[in-house]
């Protein structure tokens, strides 16, 4: 029974990646079409072509490797300088790739075609065209996260205490590990909250004179109360009990929210701060959101996967270590769509998980892919969408500011010009991909 859970949460999560790629190539397809641009292909996956079926003028199928997916417009090129199809001109390798592609661009271009041509568009079709499939992510983002927020609801911890520490562990910077540990030590203090008698199943109303309404609240008057007497109040069992504590100062690791991990220092320490500490956690509670909470928690995941792609490349290299040292995986590493498969089947068949949170955690995965997936493709780089759409920004300006100083009109951005920063940046994405699929294969990383 476990095998078949985590086998359709597999496949469930397949069918969510090839859905979210088919409507990104939809939302390319869409605007193309409306603008009367010819779409020879509209293809679900990269490689040898499974099946196809045309329609009109547009071939549409599914390819072998699914780790993508295209459309094909007419006149993405536009005629070299030397000639309309760009044959003539040097002979150096860079310059012979750049004929090569103009040249296969242009072989396709009929008669019919003239006027249909996308570098031919204006400058801001041309962005609506390649916006279209990062807006598409976008949509889907925010469509799974007010599902997850209305629907489902998230935990949120409460003024209840669940765990009470026996004792404070001292906080080594090279393990951060060491602040979560229930293991005491011959050496460890007592914690305060140990001390001043609170219970799991305690409701803490009042701390240091204050009335408490959150967990925030809460630890905000911890941290700052540090080597002070404070009283305390708690609800125990229906009746109010006054206690008296004093918050210890203590070295913590510093948590990023942004990132979900530990700040480090740049020889791997991690970084410290010296905070007041008590020794309890929050019980947590199920609470539907609203509408108005959406956006605001998109705008928050969007934060996060900012911050998290800027250090993309230095936490690939840091997977690529791990593999190749047989070393331990970081549990916050990004993974491929073989891990958010792997995660998604694990969800699937935890026998310790309701089927509702199960649920919520697979549209979870949904929306966070896709609010990545249109953060990613807005990187101006080509082959990216994004790097297309700043040529297309590139070119409204010098034509702008040729018109203004009565120089001769630029003409339309070339992107056959950059086909080796293409190239390179393609090559780039394509051994990252490689990297992360053979550590979820070989260096899985589990949730649970």
């Amino acid at each position: 029974m476990t095998v078949l859970l985590f086998i359709i949460g597999v496949a469930l999560m397949a069918l969510a990646i090839a859905a979210s790629i088919a409507l990104h190539e939809l939302g390319h397809l869409v605007p193309a079409k409306l603008f009367g641009v010819r779409v020879p292909q509209y293809m679900i996956g990269f490689g040898k072509t499974i099946f196809s079926w045309r329609r009109g003028e547009t071939e549409y199928g599914f390819k072998a490797l699914p780790l993508g997916g295209y459309i094909s417009m007419i006149g993405m090129y536009p005629p070299g300088r030397d000639g309309a199809d760009g044959r003539a001109g040097g002979t150096s390798p860079l310059q012979q790739l750049a004929r090569e592609a103009r040249a296969a661009d242009a072989e396709r271009i009929t008669e019919a075609d003239q006027g249909r041509l996308f570098y031919q568009l204006p400058v801001y079709k041309r962005i609506i065209i390649m916006l279209g499939g990062p807006f598409m992510n976008l949509l889907i983002g925010v469509v799974a996260t007010m599902v997850l927020v209305t629907g489902f609801g998230s935990y949120q911890p409460t003024t209840s205490v669940q765990t009470v520490a026996q004792c404070v562990q001292t906080v080594e910077s090279t393990n951060a590990n060491t602040a979560n540990s229930t293991e005491c030590g011959v050496e460890d203090p007592r914690s305060p909250a140990n001390a001043a008698g609170l219970q799991p199943g305690d409701t803490v109303t009042a701390f240091a004179g204050q009335t408490i309404t959150s967990w925030d609240q809460l630890t905000e008057l911890i941290r700052t109360n540090a080597d002070t007497e404070v009283p305390l109040t708690v609800e125990r069992s229906g009746q109010s009990l006054e206690l008296t504590i004093t918050p210890m100062l203590t070295v913590r690791p510093i948590y990023d929210e942004l990132t979900g991990t530990y700040l480090a220092n740049s020889d791997g320490s991690y970084q410290t701060q010296e905070v007041g500490f008590i020794g309890i956690s929050p019980s947590s509670e199920l609470t539907p959101g609203t509408i108005g909470e959406v956006l605001p928690t998109v705008g928050e995941s969007l934060e996060r996967i900012g911050a998290t792609l800027i250090k993309l490349p230095a936490r690939v290299y840091g997977v690529a270590v791990t593999l190749v040292t047989n070393g331990e995986r970081d549990a916050n590493s990004p993974v491929s769509v073989v891990g958010v498969g792997r995660i998604a089947g694990e969800i699937a068949a935890h026998d310790q998980i309701i089927l509702r949170d199960k649920a919520a955690s697979l549209v979870s995965l949904v929306a966070q892919m896709n609010l990545m997936l249109f953060a990613f493709n807005l990187i101006p780089l080509l082959p990216l969408d994004g790097g297309h759409v700043l040529g297309a920004l590139w070119e409204g300006f010098r034509r702008k500011s040729a018109k203004l100083l009565g120089r001769p009109d630029p003409g339309p951005f070339d992107p056959v010009k950059l086909l080796p920063l293409t190239y390179l940046v393609a090559g780039a994405f394509l051994l990252m991909t490689m990297i992360l699929v053979a550590a979820d294969i070989f260096k899985p990383v589990s949730i649970l």
